[in-house]
């Protein structure tokens, strides 16, 4: 479904289920053009919002009770800003629930409302869908009940509502470029300050394409708060010997090495991936602004070995698709993009190779793991914002 016919269909069946005309909040999805597992690491990233979105209906209720109707899952929760308690592990209601808490404990009352939502974000392909729902409900919150909340005010309440009810330990990355994204530009962004700068992005003759590997990713059950705690574990010992460092990104392979007898090896590798990734977005800003889309996509296919190979947090599929798209000249660069084990891969295409690059890999990839892989060309939006 296009964005105009899911924005129709999400305001119809709120009309059927909650009557009345509701306010619409669109949220997208984001890619990484570089800079993975970095956000927790405070170094740089290069995120952007894209044109696929989560559409939020909303309106106010004059019932004891609030509604959220999950339009994708035909899933309904009601729920009493007095009593938010967490959903099991895996429930789409914990990333709503989390909002909310985390409205409340900012101290702002908000009444009784009903909301619709639904997506064209490919859910656990890495686009994160997750902060686009949580952001989604934070700014139709915000609006309709004119709660005063800045984006950095709702950003941090998604971060908590993942950390707290959806039981991932993720970095700021996600609910930032969502909420400050704009079209036609990537997002150069210090998580360690959380200052940033726009890099325009208009390359006439490539497209991003996504290809979606279809093994689907969930990093509450993955190993992903694992790569975290070993970077944890790195920084420390790094920090034994050098207090000045304010993080693992901030160190050179020089000072890792000085401390590489006190790790174990997985921890290195760990580590040795962050710092070189760090520098290679930080190149990659350098690229981009000279307009060389050839550097940029050398940097892709490097930022893959060291998620693969170094990181672990690649895939048999993942790696497929990009030692695919190395071996074709209108490919500039590819990686896996995302938390990883599943998910997206992030291209860069000549777009009149396009066609003939998704029937050729599409037919590769069905051959080798007898699954259809889906193709998704994508562009930089703005972020979530209200729609008139």
């Amino acid at each position: 479904m296009n964005n105009r016919e899911l924005y129709k269909h999400i305001k119809n069946i709120f009309k059927e289920k909650y009557a009345g005309a509701p306010l619409c909040v669109q949220s997208p999805g984001r890619i990484n053009i570089i800079g993975e597992h970095l956000d927790y690491n405070g170094g740089y990233v290069l995120p952007a919002s894209i044109d696929k979105y989560m559409y939020v209906a909303i309106a106010p209720s004059s019932r004891t009770y609030s509604c959220v109707y999950a339009a994708d899952l035909d899933d309904e929760l009601k729920l009493d800003w007095n009593h938010i308690e967490k959903e099991p592990p895996g429930s789409w209601k914990n990333y709503v629930l989390g909002v909310l808490a985390g409205i409340r404990k900012q101290g702002k009352t908000p009444g009784n409302f009903n909301a619709v939502f639904g997506s064209n974000i490919p859910v656990g392909a890495g686009l994160s869908s997750s902060a686009a729902l949580e952001n989604g409900i934070a700014f139709a919150l915000n609006s309709l009940f004119d709660l005063g909340l800045e984006r950095s005010g709702m950003m941090h309440i998604s971060i908590a509502a993942e950390h707290d009810f959806a039981g991932v330990n993720c970095g700021m990355m996600d609910q930032f470029s969502n909420l400050y994204g704009k079209q036609d530009h990537g997002i150069l962004l210090d998580c360690e300050t959380l200052s940033f700068e726009y890099i325009p992005w208009k390359p006439t003759e490539y497209q991003l394409l996504l290809i979606d590997t279809g093994v689907k990713h969930q990093l509450s059950n993955s190993p992903y708060n694992q790569r975290k705690e070993d970077c944890q574990t790195g920084f420390h010992a790094i920090r034994q010997h050098f207090p000045e460092l304010s993080s693992l990104s901030r160190a050179s392979i020089a000072q890792l090495d000085a401390v590489k007898d006190t790790i174990s090896p997985r921890v290195y590798q760990r580590c040795r991936y962050v710092i070189e990734e760090n520098q290679r977005v930080l190149q990659a800003r350098v690229a981009l602004q000279n307009q060389d889309l050839m550097q940029t996509g050398e940097l892709l296919y490097a930022s893959h070995e060291g998620l693969s190979k170094l990181y672990e947090v690649s895939c048999a599929e993942l790696d497929f698709l990009v030692d695919t798209a190395r071996q074709e000249k209108a490919v500039a660069g590819s990686r896996m993009m995302g938390g990883g084990f599943g998910g997206c891969t992030l291209n860069l295409v000549r777009k009149d190779a396009i066609p003939l690059f998704i029937e050729y890999a599409g037919e590769k990839y069905f051959r080798r793991f007898g699954s259809h892989a889906r193709f998704y060309p994508v562009n930089i939006s703005d972020g979530t914002k209200l729609l008139k």
